[in-house]
C-alpha cells in the first residue's frame, strides 16, 4: 500500500501505525536532517510500547529513511553531496520513465487534476508552508506516475522520496519559492501536446534542478 494512502486507524497494528506515521513525517519534510529520535519518545508520542517503536525504526533504517549509529542512536540522515547527486540521478532515471509510460494513458481528467494540484502547491508556497509544499509536490508527481501502471517502479520512486524528505525540507528553505515550479507547467503542456521528448525533459529538469542546488 502506498505511503500516501491512509487506511483507517483500526485496521493498523501498533507497529504499522508508528511506521506509517514516522514514514509520512520523514517523507514530507516534517523532520530536519540529523534530527534524533528515541524509542521512549516515539513510544510516548504514539502511545505504544517500545517493541513496535523498535520494529518501526528497524524498518525505516532498512529503507534508508533513518540512520543508526554504532552506539544505536537513531536519526534522520544528513546526506553528503555525493549521496544527493546519486538520489537525484535515480529520480531522473525512474521518474522520467514513469512519466513516459504514463503519457499514452494521460486523459483530460488527469491533466485537470494535475492543474488543480499545482494550484494547491501555489497556495502552500504563498502561505510559506514547507510541509504542505513537499506533500502536494509529491502528490503531483505520484498522480501522474500512477497512470504508468508500473507499481514496482513507483515503489522505487517513493523510496527515493523517503530518503530525500528531510533534505527536501532544507532545500525548500534555500529556494524561497514564490510560485509553483515552472517545470510543472511544462509537464502539463507536454501532456496536453502528447510531446514525449518535452515531457521527459521537463520531468528530468524538475526532479534534479533543485537538488543540485544543494551540491553547488
Amino acid at each position: 500500500m502506498s505511503v500516501l494512502t491512509r487506511p483507517t486507524e483500526p485496521t493498523l497494528s501498533a507497529h504499522d501505525r508508528v511506521y506509517r506515521g514516522l514514514r509520512n513525517r520523514i517523507m514530507f519534510g516534517q523532520m530536519s536532517p540529523g534530527e534524533q529520535l528515541t524509542l521512549r519518545g516515539v513510544g510516548r508520542e504514539f502511545d505504544v510500547s517500545m517493541t513496535p517503536a523498535r520494529e518501526a525504526f528497524q524498518r525505516l533504517v532498512a529503507e534508508g529513511a533513518l540512520s543508526m549509529s554504532a552506539s544505536g542512536r537513531v536519526s534522520t540522515p544528513e546526506l553528503s553531496n555525493d549521496r544527493i547527486e546519486e538520489l537525484a540521478a535515480l529520480r531522473a532515471l525512474i521518474e522520467v520513465e514513469l512519466a513516459s509510460r504514463a503519457l499514452p494513458r494521460a486523459h483530460l481528467a488527469l491533466i485537470d487534476r494535475l492543474q488543480a494540484i499545482n494550484g494547491t502547491i501555489a497556495d502552500a508556497i504563498s502561505n510559506r508552508d514547507a510541509v504542505g509544499y513537499i506533500r502536494t509536490n509529491l502528490d503531483f508527481h505520484r498522480t501522474l506516475y500512477l497512470r504508468a501502471q508500473a507499481p514496482a517502479m513507483l515503489a522505487m520512486a517513493e523510496t527515493v522520496w523517503l530518503q530525500l524528505g528531510p533534505t527536501m525540507r532544507a532545500l525548500y528553505g534555500r529556494l524561497r519559492r514564490t510560485e509553483a515550479p515552472q517545470y510543472h507547467r511544462l509537464i502539463i503542456a507536454a501532456l496536453k501536446a502528447g510531446d514525449e521528448p518535452g515531457l521527459r525533459l521537463a520531468v528530468r529538469s524538475d526532479v534534479t534542478q533543485g537538488l543540485r542546488m544543494l551540491t553547488g
